[in-house]
């Protein structure tokens, strides 16, 4: 059983689905008087968006903010080259340009 003294609270972003506005708990919010740091699910129940004054029951979780949304999930995807470092892609990318450009020039020896 976990001591709730010690859970790791969620930093996770939500967004209106009224106006679009993200509550993100790094920040806070200046206009709510709302302390950077402070989670959504720590938000007063009588919280509005605000920007347009919505209930805090229109906001959905989109996550965290420290990487792009679904990334891990389409590393599966693609011929092999999601999973490759940026040193192989560097060297994929440079190495088939050098190497079209020998064909090129060996185009001219043929005659």
């Amino acid at each position: 059983m976990s001591d709730p003294a010690t859970e790791v609270k969620t930093l996770d972003r939500h967004e209106c689905r009224a106006c679009g506005y993200v509550y993100e708990p790094k920040k806070g919010s200046s206009q709510s008087e709302i302390a950077p740091g402070t989670a959504f699910e720590e938000l007063p129940q009588r919280w509005k968006c605000p920007v347009c004054g919505a209930p805090k029951s229109q906001f959905q979780n989109i996550g965290e903010i420290e990487g792009a949304s679904g990334f891990k999930e389409n590393l599966r995807y693609g011929i092999g080259v999601n999973t490759m470092t940026p040193t192989q892609k560097n060297l994929l990318i440079f190495g088939g340009l050098a190497l079209g450009f020998l064909f090129l020039l060996s185009m001219y020896g043929l005659q």
